[in-house]
């Protein structure tokens, strides 16, 4: 079997690569928008976006030229792909400059089977913030049907993702890899819940690294409303936009910190970013209570601030053991899942070979019939012909002559698959 007429991409910017705050400078506002936009790059005829709090995903399918013009298997043809996607990627979004300078850094692209791989681990939640995470399924299930809507998917990408998804379901339901899945965040916020409640409660969450970001996730389940800071306001604002919560100003924080009930601290600064000195002033004739759970390694609140009057202070290693415990559990069935993968890679490979130039060719007559409308009609002017009859008898030649050349790989698709 040889080469497909087609290279299937993967572009993609992930929190492994930068914080999860900055994601939202890499997200696009419109999805239907970048989709499109990403189609009008040379030869790319489909194109789905996975997107969500943690990565942004662009996957196209970029067709293949043959002869003298460079493609997308060749060294020059691949640089140019991946300027083009950069350059539209820049278009979309509302980079500063240090991102653009380092975009070659934070922007990974992927090929054909890369892709494959990739793709596998992502919807086995093994790329995920949390090993095994379920929701990764709805939300890949969701960008599909997006795409479908916006018509950006195809025959191609179709065919992908069908056939991932039901393996990754597979080897999730084999091996247990998503069984019972919890995150720190999901303790931090259930042993908050236990001790003094949650609902109708003001909260407080300190930070915006992957921690955060769970105990936001949490929250935003159980419907709770909360304000995030941190010591850069552009920060907790990037943050709020993907992962919800209030950004306020950690100064007004600190000058107000008898108005919350609840507080999560989140973070991974190397000092008491909450000390004693710092509240004293405000906490010292608060008449109700405040909960702070420090998640923060090191410990960011020093422990003199549990003094105050209805101050209860934890920790935590307090409520980590739980965590820990199902972390390790699942660490354990990575192996597991990384083999089954490395044997459905080719599985997948050898579908997607299988695909043959049809569903291109029909995206090709499209444009030649453009062309042909094009032609025709100067072809008429030139003739200055006006005998509808006559007009009639060379449209209906020239349609003839175009189906008749498109559809060669389409009655052969055995031969056109193995050119």
């Amino acid at each position: 079997m040889g080469e497909n007429n087609f290279d299937i991409i993967n572009a993609r910017v992930t929190f492994k690569n930068i914080p999860i705050h900055k994601i939202e400078k890499f997200s696009f506002k419109d999805l239907t928008t970048a989709c499109e936009t990403f189609k009008t790059i040379s030869d790319v005829s489909e194109c789905l976006i996975i997107q969500n709090a943690f990565r942004v995903e662009v996957f196209m399918v970029v067709n293949l030229e043959k002869g003298d013009i460079p493609d997308a298997r060749r060294s020059e043809g691949k640089n140019l792909t991946i300027n083009r996607i950069k350059k539209t990627w820049e278009s979309l979004t509302e980079l500063d400059a240090y991102d653009l300078d380092h975009f070659d850094q934070i922007l990974e692209v992927y090929r054909n089977t890369d892709v494959y791989l990739r793709l596998l681990r992502l919807e086995t939640g093994l790329d995920s913030i949390v090993v095994g995470r379920e929701e990764i399924l709805d939300e890949i299930k969701e960008s599909i049907s997006y795409a479908k809507q916006a018509k950006t998917a195809g025959q191609v990408l179709d065919k992908l993702f069908d056939s991932s998804i039901r393996i990754a379901a597979r080897i999730r339901d084999s091996t247990g890899i998503s069984k019972g899945t919890i995150s720190l965040g999901d303790i931090a916020v259930k042993t908050v819940e236990e001790k003094i409640g949650i609902s109708g409660k003001h909260v407080l969450l300190i930070g915006t690294g992957e921690t955060a970001a769970m105990v936001a996730m949490s929250l935003n389940k159980k419907g709770c409303a909360f304000d995030v800071t941190s010591l850069i306001i552009e920060r907790a604002t990037s943050f709020s936009k993907i992962l919800g919560g209030k950004p306020v100003q950690f100064e007004d924080v600190l000058s107000g910190f008898d108005k919350f009930d609840i507080v999560f601290v989140a973070t991974t600064a190397d000092y008491f970013l909450i000390n004693y000195d710092k509240l004293k002033l405000v906490m010292q004739n608060k008449k109700k209570g405040t909960l702070i759970l420090d998640t923060s390694d090191p410990r960011a609140v020093d422990e003199k601030v549990s003094k105050f009057p209805g101050m209860k202070l934890m920790f935590r290693d307090q409520v980590s053991e739980m965590y820990e415990e199902d972390a390790k559990a699942r660490k354990g069935k990575v192996p597991a899942v990384e083999e089954m993968i490395s044997k459905e890679v080719p599985i997948i490979e050898a579908t997607m070979k299988r695909l043959h130039a049809e569903p291109l060719v029909k995206d090709v007559a499209v444009t030649v019939d453009s062309l042909r409308k094009k032609e025709l009609e100067k072809a008429l002017q030139m003739l200055g012909e006006t005998d509808e009859k006559k007009i009639k008898i060379i449209e209906e030649l020239t349609k003839a002559v175009v189906e008749k050349i498109v559809s060669i790989p389409v009655n052969n698709p055995k031969k056109a698959s193995e050119q």
